[in-house]
């Protein structure tokens, strides 16, 4: 068994969160009403079409094959530093020192990105009722909140989290339940699996869209210090957090098909003005009333809390890298009384007003440039970091002998999800202009490459911590309860 490091003091705060606290924490980040609403028209309409609810389906069996060894090693690895732990102790220090960085980059900028998203939505959402801001005055008001959230107790953002996200899921049932009682447009063909639909279109392209839906369940870990009986309640949050996106998403692509027909879907998505509109139209056509009204002020809110979320995983990385030596020891403090890692919520915050106040005043577009560039950044991030987190498992467990597990759990299902997540990785890196409008510009080289900038970055600065403080190096990743 792994050995533990205990202190009485500079802890985040203990037994804060249970199994729903922590499921729905990472939940948030997948913002399921975001991934209904502006994600999944344009993998309808860019993907495969009516073989989306297939595609999520695929995807979540992925995840699932991740979460297999992910789990298995969670239950001998409890430090908020998640990815950065899990490579640390699987692949050695240098390793996790470069998937520090990369987790402090990459969520970073989901979390930018999601800023102008939520400012552009918001803008027009708001806009309607007749409450007129630019994009950056929403922007900046959902940073001063979650900034609020970010500095005090972790259970205040666990209950504002399970609110949203429960009230996001009721949003979406109730339109889902009104298609599947009036029996859709052409009657409700169960058949989801047809292979021309499946291979209509770009099978990669949809890939990649229901990928998107489920960045962020991979975070349960984060919150391994201040979950109750963390050894339970991380692997049973890692399950349950990929089959409530997974099912949620193939149940509800499903109905979307249904509410339109098959046949009639990419056409109809294809002559919109606006293809995220789809889910609205749909909603007052088999709703009405003040259900699309609703819906939309819901998005704002689904967006928000996803804003949070990726900001909670962001102060955790950097609280641990400036815990363990990668970032100077001022990130390594809790605060006196919240005992949230304050510094790196306070920081991450000023960084965020920096680059929403820098895309203003450029007069950059929220959603097609702030967002659309940046958070594939994110994406990538996280897939470079699940694709070394899966070789990570497969190494910790040769040399932790003792480990009673069995060899699909230890060896298999990572390595055939390492190498799935390889090869996403590198078709986002080599088509990173095409997917984000920026192909024949700089931006097209140099977003792609923050990514292993970051781990070139990190990988020295744990090689400088080895020289400098070798005992300190040889504790990186270890457990923290």
């Amino acid at each position: 068994m792994t050995d533990q490091i205990s202190t009485s003091t500079n802890q985040l705060r203990k037994n804060s969160l249970g199994l729903i606290a922590v499921a729905f924490m990472v939940v948030s980040a997948a913002a399921p009403l975001t991934g209904v609403a502006g994600a999944v028209p344009l993998a309808f309409l860019l993907g495969n079409g009516a073989g989306i609810p297939a595609t999520f389906l695929f995807m979540t069996v992925v995840m699932l094959l991740f979460a297999v060894g992910y789990v298995a090693m969670a239950r001998h690895v409890k430090n908020a530093g998640a990815f950065y732990a899990y490579a640390a102790r699987g692949l050695g220090g240098q390793a996790g020192g470069a998937v520090s960085m990369m987790a402090i980059v990459a969520y970073n900028a989901m979390q930018f990105g999601l800023l102008g998203l939520l400012g552009g939505i918001a803008s027009g959402v708001f806009g309607e009722l007749g409450v007129n801001l630019p994009w950056w005055g929403w922007s900046l008001i959902a940073i001063a909140l979650v900034a609020f959230l970010g500095y005090r107790q972790v259970d205040l953002s666990a209950k504002v989290m399970v609110v949203l996200v429960a009230l996001e899921y009721l949003i979406v049932l109730i339109v889902d339940f009104a298609i599947l009682s009036k029996g859709g447009a052409q009657g409700l063909s169960l058949n989801i699996f047809d292979m021309s639909a499946i291979t209509s279109g770009s099978f990669t392209a949809a890939t990649l869209f229901c990928l998107g839906s489920f960045i962020g369940f991979e975070a349960t870990t984060i919150y391994a210090e201040e979950a109750r009986d963390p050894e339970k309640t991380i692997p049973r949050a890692t399950y349950l957090s990929v089959l409530m996106i997974g099912l949620f998403f193939v149940f509800t692509t499903w109905l979307m098909v249904v509410a339109v027909g098959a046949q009639e879907l990419v056409p109809m998505i294809g002559g919109l003005p606006d293809p995220t509109a789809f889910f609205f139209i749909i909603a007052g056509d088999y709703v009405g009333g003040p259900v699309p009204t609703i819906a939309g002020l819901l998005l704002v809110s689904s967006l928000f809390a996803a804003v949070s979320a990726f900001h909670n995983y962001i102060a955790r990385y950097s609280y641990t890298a400036g815990r363990e030596g990668l970032l100077p020891a001022a990130f390594g403090q809790t605060h006196d009384a919240h005992q949230s890692p304050h510094v790196g919520s306070v920081t991450q915050s000023v960084m965020a007003v920096i680059v929403v106040g820098v895309f203003a005043l450029l007069g950059l577009d929220p959603i097609t440039q702030l967002f659309t560039w940046v958070s594939q950044v994110g994406t990538l991030g996280v897939l470079g970091m699940m694709s070394i987190t899966s070789l990570s498992v497969i190494m910790f467990f040769r040399k932790t002998p003792d480990a009673v597990i069995s060899p699909l759990a230890s060896l298999i299902l990572p390595a055939v999800s390492g190498v799935i997540m390889v090869a996403l990785f590198i078709y986002i890196a080599m088509n990173f202009g095409d997917l984000t409008g920026t192909t024949g510009g700089a931006l097209g080289y140099i977003l792609p490459a923050l990514i292993p900038l970051a781990a070139i970055l990190g990988w020295l600065r744990a090689s400088a911590l080895k020289s400098s403080n070798p005992a300190a190096y040889a504790r990186m990743g270890e457990n923290r309860l």
